[in-house]
């Protein structure tokens, strides 16, 4: 009815489109929820689909024998959970505060909150956005890095978070 009143539909304006161009690309593609984090004036992103809470800074009780990125432990409502230090496992200089929020992460069998400056942005992105990570990666990151993308006209770094957290249970940091 619409192309009797001289307007075209959309499926008539897609044919037409692709028989002169070829095949029409659609735009729906996969899209993968990140939280994007800050510690100092680097930003990070971790999968959104493995941060349980989001927490603002809380009392750490250290632990003795721990490891370095180790901050200690908290109580999430009568649970204990470990606390890493992004920074730690990033070698990252500590700074002069501490991190202000704790993600409540749970990956590759481990449970664990890891400490951050500051979350910056939680959102879907194309999975076309994020790009493979850079031969000028830091050796000390590579194990860890799985991606790049630019946002707020900056580099965010993909970290990810089974693979830094087997990294973390192999010692690093």
């Amino acid at each position: 009815m619409a192309e009797a009143s001289g307007e075209l539909s959309l499926d008539r304006i897609l044919a037409d489109r692709e028989k002169r161009n070829g095949t029409v690309v659609s735009v729906d593609e996969p899209e993968v929820k990140l939280v994007v984090v800050a510690l100092g004036e680097e930003w990070f992103a971790v999968p959104g689909d493995l941060v349980r809470e989001v927490l603002p800074d809380c009392p750490v009780f250290y632990l003795p024998g721990c490891p370095a990125s180790m901050d200690g432990v908290i109580n999430v409502r009568g649970d204990i959970e470990t606390v890493i230090d992004l920074r730690g496992l990033l070698g990252i200089a500590p700074p002069a505060d501490r991190g202000r929020r704790i993600l409540l992460c749970e990956a590759g069998g481990m449970r664990s909150g890891v400490r951050v400056d500051a979350v910056e942005e939680v959102m879907d992105v194309p999975q076309s956005r994020i790009q493979a990570p850079p031969q000028t990666v830091p050796e000390s990151r590579r194990a860890v890095v799985t991606g790049i993308m630019s946002y707020r006209d900056r580099v965010v770094t993909v970290l990810g978070l089974g693979r830094m957290f087997e990294a973390y249970r192999a010692g690093l940091g």
